[in-house]
């Protein structure tokens, strides 16, 4: 060990986690990764059961330089360890009336589907006008300022004049609403924030951003799964001297003298650190694992003034025959389906916290892509729905099987015939899972919500607030969530250790 590796301690082995731990143990630092669960991948864990495979969580892979850039800081080519092909479309949005709009990366064909599906002429000229203007977005929001930290106010002052130009202060919807018309475009091209917890009546217009990110690089899935990446990572972070802890519960960070001294495990066992990096959900990280006295500014009355994204609720499940559109809607890879009510349902969701009769929902078919996640002439799913967090009245107790048999039976009314006579292995989670499992406030799925006043600055930053030496990755802390924000929320933090020497 060099004169200037120091011991870290990393909390959580979610992508932010394992991104940092990659990182620093690149830089020769002595680092172990700690993890609660039997598996690392935080909101990445993977369920096998049956023969099935069901990625737990993220499944749609943009910017996929920010997951090969860390085989390279370690001299490894990351084809060697992942391999990750395209998906194309990006999405199939499914509408009511049964009508689809493929959404890709293509321009033509992206212009002919607007023209197909929008009963306004001008939403054509209004599209590429959209574009244009994301990509002044992309360029400032992401390429600019994802990867620098906001530490300071004066990091938000200088910038504040550029995001007025780029008009953050409206709402992803209203945004789009400028340069198309039709309500269904409309939705289209606004239902991105819900991939990063935001609502897209809410949600700053920065995220915008996630349009041209998809143009510019993708939309990719790994074979194996998301986990495949996962496990790639471990396999990385070991080859560099790393270890991994399962089944190991941080209960307590330690502090002394104003500083994070390591962490106490709830067995009681203490590991002593330089520096502790933090993948736990932030707010419950600062609720949970901070004394009450090392916590001036996140304080149990700020987290709960504080506002967090919708939770969710995800059925897993593999059914022993195809679905490849003989005897139903033809299905891509990742497909959105809306329901009848758009923004009364986002509402519900975010703002009343009400459980409705009607709901979203992403159907996510990987055997499209890769058929070795199911058994031969079998077919892997999950469907996920927005749901309020546990900051509303519904008792999951008594909600989560009538809910789960709305879902199913509408897949199967609608989309997959004769569904519930061929799931032959099911997994679901609720917004419980989160609080429990996950250890995220109030069940929040996206830790804070993404909306203007908790962007940035206003954010839970990435080196604490707390204490010196407390670094924070993941969903809660800048950039925000979504694999390209979390793994640049690693970046950061990495750079802020090397800076602090």
């Amino acid at each position: 060990m060099d004169e200037k590796s120091q011991r870290i301690v990393v909390i959580g082995s979610g992508f932010g986690g394992l991104a940092a731990a990659v990182r620093l143990a690149a830089r020769g630092h002595d680092v172990t990764l700690l993890d609660k669960r039997d598996q690392p991948g935080g909101r990445a864990y993977v369920y096998r059961q049956d023969g099935f495979t069901f990625d737990g969580g993220p499944t749609v892979i943009t910017a996929p330089w920010l997951i090969t850039e860390l085989f390279d800081l370690a001299g490894r080519r990351a084809d060697d360890y992942v391999t990750m092909v395209p998906v194309d479309p990006f999405y199939r949005i499914f509408f009511p009336d049964g009508d689809h709009f493929d959404y890709s990366g293509d321009s033509d064909r992206m212009l002919a589907e607007v023209g197909r599906v929008s009963g306004e002429p001008a939403d054509g000229d209004g599209y590429l006008e959209f574009v244009r203007r994301t990509e002044r977005i992309f360029d400032k929001g992401f390429t600019e300022l994802a990867g620098r930290p906001f530490l300071h106010v004066t990091d938000m002052l200088k910038v504040a004049p550029d995001l007025v130009r780029l008009e953050s202060y409206r709402s992803v919807y209203g945004f789009v609403s400028r340069f198309v018309k039709d309500e269904r475009l409309r939705q289209v091209l606004s239902f991105h924030p819900l991939l990063v917890g935001g609502n897209p009546f809410q949600t700053t217009s920065i995220y915008t951003l996630i349009h041209f990110l998809e143009r510019h690089w993708g939309v990719w899935f790994a074979l194996g799964g998301t986990g495949a990446v996962v496990d790639a990572l471990v396999r990385l972070f070991g080859e560099l001297g790393g270890r991994v802890c399962l089944d190991t519960e941080v209960g307590e960070i330690l502090t002394a003298g104003g500083k994070a001294t390591g962490v106490r495990l709830t067995d009681g066992k203490e590991l002593p650190a330089d520096v502790v990096v933090c993948n736990a959900e932030v707010a419950g990280a600062y609720e949970r694992l901070l004394p009450t006295a090392a916590r001036r500014k996140y304080t149990d009355r700020k987290l709960a003034r504080m506002r967090y994204s919708m939770s969710l609720v995800v059925i897993y499940f593999g059914t022993d025959r195809q679905y490849r559109g003989s005897d139903g809607p033809s299905l891509a890879h990742h497909d959105i389906i809306l329901g009848p009510r758009y923004g009364p349902l986002l509402a519900d969701i975010f703002t009343t916290k009400r459980l409705a009769e009607d709901f979203s929902l992403y159907l996510h078919a990987p055997t499209m892509t890769d058929p070795s996640l199911a058994p031969a002439g079998c077919e892997a799913f999950y469907v996920l729905a927005p749901v309020p967090h546990l900051g509303g009245r519904s008792d999951w107790a008594l909600e989560a099987k009538p809910y789960r048999d709305r879902i199913i039976k509408y897949l199967e009314d609608h989309y997959l015939p004769d569904l519930s006579k061929h799931i032959v292995t099911e997994h679901m989670i609720d917004p419980r899972h989160f609080r429990d499992t996950l250890n995220s406030y109030l069940g929040s799925a996206f830790s804070v919500e993404p909306v203007l006043t908790q962007s940035a600055w206003f954010r839970p930053h990435n080196r604490s607030e707390e204490l010196p030496n407390l670094y924070f990755v993941g969903a809660g802390t800048h950039p925000g969530a979504g694999l390209p924000g979390v793994l640049s929320s690693a970046k950061i933090a990495d750079d802020l250790i090397a800076a602090a020497g």
